[in-house]
């Protein structure tokens, strides 16, 4: 492993998971893949009714970095964020969800590049796969930095590549929605005033679930909409101009994530 400059700390990787039996193992497994070791994973079950619980529970009798946490009733991504986040011990956090994937250097390349450019917020490029994991010739690229304005025009930040550094950009919940909770989560801190830094650098593997709540992209625009008038509060004036960034970006990337897939 490369030498990471000044300390090694740890990194609370946080991963909600819902009925997630069919990629949790391999979701955990890119994980334990990391070249970089000193972390800690807290899986949040959502009261899931398949084996995730189960599939998880083995995994942790395997390797005690691996933290389980189970809700006795579903309440959503947001809710089980916060909670990983309430128990996470780590000064970073990185947040990954149960079906999405890491390429093993990405902790170790990702808290080098904060810890360098002594920056509390970054994201990093990710590739976009199908469910049976077929990648896409589709990259969501990392621009150098953004702010509050650039991301309320378009999110660039993919959850599953984004590192906190909790001492710099402090204590804050997601807000309980169902949905863009995390789209939410980002614009709160940029709005505090902390950049988000990208990466440029695939380093993570984001996969298309068919029946994804992200995948219906009618409600997906309405629920953009709800953000820019009752979350962030902007003016009709305002919210159609984001929305008309936000709609032409979405056609662009509709198209882009159609091209036929590609081998790894």
């Amino acid at each position: 492993m490369a030498h990471i400059k000044k300390q090694t700390p740890l990194i609370s990787i946080i991963t909600p998971a819902y009925n997630a039996e069919r990629f949790i193992r391999e979701t955990i497994e890119s994980v334990l893949a990391q070249t970089y070791s000193n972390w800690e994973m807290v899986i949040v079950d959502d009261c899931s009714t398949d084996k995730t619980v189960e599939y998880v529970k083995a995994y942790q009798q395997q390797d005690d970095r691996i933290n389980l946490i189970v809700l006795e009733e579903n309440q959503g991504s947001a809710v089980a964020r916060n909670t990983a986040m309430e128990h996470a011990k780590g000064r970073y956090i990185a947040f990954l969800d149960s079906d999405d994937l890491w390429y093993p250097e990405k902790l170790e390349k990702q808290l080098r590049f904060m810890q360098e450019k002594d920056v509390g917020f970054s994201f990093t490029q990710y590739i976009r796969m199908q469910e049976d994991g077929t990648l896409k010739n589709a990259v969501s690229r990392a621009p150098k930095a953004v702010g509050y304005e650039d991301l309320l025009r378009h999110c660039v930040i993919g959850c599953l590549t984004v590192m906190l550094d909790r001492e710099k950009v402090g204590y804050l919940k997601m807000v309980d929605i169902r949905t863009r909770q995390d789209y939410v989560y980002w614009l709160a801190l940029t709005k505090r005033g902390h950049l988000a830094y990208g990466i440029p650098e695939i380093l993570a593997k984001y996969r298309t679930v068919d029946d994804s709540i992200s995948s219906n992209k009618i409600k997906a625009a309405r629920r953009q909409w709800y953000v820019y008038r009752k979350i962030e509060k902007q003016n009709l004036f305002k919210s159609i101009w984001y929305f008309l960034h936000y709609a032409t970006r979405g056609i662009r990337n509709l198209m882009k994530y159609k091209i036929s897939p590609q081998k790894e």
